[in-house]
């Protein structure tokens, strides 16, 4: 596991030991990346269920501006720290121990606002689903946001919501990869960095 590319490119990641952590694997994270595209670049990131801060980092890395890490178990939160120190890039980092529903009520009554939101829950414990209800009634993602939501092909999450509207699957083994996004924002196919809209999934094979 490691950051792919900018500032921190090549950095090894660790991961919790003993723990069950399941990190983004290399591949899917860099087709995700290069789904998002140049949009990564000053983007105001949250992290939820961040294990190892695995996706955080790549964020920034790529340039985005700042990244909230949030998980609720005490190892996986000092692993984070320990990545983001390895990386160079606690200086942009905040990291919660914190339970994730709970860290988004906080954000609410912050009035916080974050342009990508990344969620990669425990599979097939219908985490997701509560996840991205919880997104979707929050109103936390910026006009334009995007959330990413990582969860078991077997998890099928709807495509309409009172706020957010599935725009894309991506398919990688037993991994489904979903982008959500605001109803009311319709992305240009020509637009730099844009997210289509599809229907299709991809194989297993990157």
């Amino acid at each position: 596991m490691r950051i792919i590319t900018g500032s921190a490119r090549g950095a090894r990641l660790k991961a919790p030991r003993g723990m069950d952590t399941r990190p983004t694997a290399d591949r899917v994270k860099e087709s995700v990346f290069n789904i998002l595209g140049t949009r990564v670049r000053e983007a105001r990131v949250l992290d939820l269920f961040a294990g190892t801060g695995n996706l955080g980092l790549e964020a920034l890395s790529r340039g985005a501006r700042s990244a909230v890490f949030v998980d609720s178990g005490s190892a996986s939160v000092a692993v984070i720290r320990d990545n983001a120190c390895h990386t160079k890039l606690l200086d942009r980092a905040v990291i919660y121990r914190k339970d994730v529903y709970k860290a988004i009520e906080a954000a609410i009554h912050n009035r916080q606002i974050f342009d990508m939101i990344f969620s990669d829950p425990p599979y097939n414990k219908g985490l997701a689903v509560a996840t991205i209800n919880k997104l979707d009634a929050a109103g936390i993602l910026a006009p334009e946001g995007i959330i990413v939501i990582e969860h078991s092909c077997h998890e099928m999450l709807d495509e309409k919501w009172s706020r957010l509207r599935k725009i894309r699957s991506e398919k990688y083994g037993e991994t489904m990869v979903s982008f959500f996004a605001n109803q009311e924002i319709q992305q240009s196919a020509n637009e730099p960095g844009g997210i289509h809209e599809t229907d299709s999934h991809m194989s297993g094979q990157l």
